[in-house]
């Protein structure tokens, strides 16, 4: 018995080791060398080098024969798109976040809350807000974007405290930093029907979100268009843009199963 509970804690713990070196593999850092994961994780380089076998083995990393360098690899792919496929909202939203992007030109996203962040769900470009990557399973903050502010604005003061600390950090001067402005911004959110953010995550961006809801009422996700300020234009377009999020926002919710008279 204790030896099978024992070999049975050895394969955990390194199922465990292996999966978390999947975690160090960023968009700031996207390839590693064994002596790098050595360094990271505080195992011996041999341990290292078997969990980085068995993952390249199975297709959850891949090396570059010229660079010696690993990379994420194909089997983390097909799961995001297993586990994307199997969500309600990316289902819904899909197709209409992409007419969005193509009807607007812009960037059209979908997200939802995951604890204290917001997690995109799928990401279009449109041809005036083109990128070179996809925004699609990154988390960001609520208190910072547009899609986050649409995301909690469901919730009552009481939830929003209980769930984020009373100081948000500051990413650009224009970020909310205290609960009291963020409750104040959600007042308005919910008075116009959406939420915008101008460069509160990042220079020279702009965004406009609508809350998604499901049948009972509740919001469980967040589409917006999104770009440049000048792409944007806020100033100028900002009721345009936010009948055509509202419109579509309301098609993903109908398929979601919201009845807005039944409410």
């Amino acid at each position: 018995m204790s030896t099978t509970m024992n070999t049975a804690g050895a394969g955990t713990q390194s199922v465990e080791r292996a999966l978390s070196l999947l975690s160090y593999f960023t968009d700031e850092q996207p390839e590693r060398r064994i002596a790098e994961l050595v360094e990271l994780t505080g195992l011996g380089q041999s341990t290292i080098s078997r969990l980085v076998g068995a993952l390249e083995s199975l297709g959850y990393l891949a090396r570059d024969e010229r660079s010696g360098l690993h990379r994420l690899g194909p089997r983390v792919v097909t799961l995001a798109g297993i586990a994307l496929n199997q969500s309600p909202v990316h289902r819904a939203a899909r197709q209409i976040a992409q007419n969005l992007a193509h009807e607007t030109g812009l960037g059209a996203n979908v997200a939802e809350r995951h604890g204290s962040r917001m997690f995109y769900l799928c990401h279009f470009e449109g041809p005036q807000a083109p990128r070179s990557f996809t925004l699609t399973g990154r988390y960001a903050p609520l208190h910072a974007t547009a899609m986050g502010k649409a995301l909690i604005a469901g919730l009552s003061e009481e939830e929003i405290r209980g769930m984020m600390s009373p100081d948000f950090p500051a990413y650009t001067p224009q970020t909310i930093t205290t609960i009291g402005a963020l409750l104040t911004e959600l007042d308005e959110v919910r008075s116009r029907g959406y939420a915008t953010e101008v460069e509160e995550l990042a220079f020279g961006r702009a965004c406009l979100a609508v809350p998604v809801r499901d049948r009972s009422g509740e919001i469980v996700a967040a589409l917006s268009v999104s770009g440049s300020l000048s792409a944007l234009d806020l100033a100028g377009r900002q009721t345009e843009l936010a009948r055509q999020v509202i419109e579509y926002a309301d098609q993903v919710s109908t398929g979601l199963g919201y009845l807005a008279h039944a409410v």
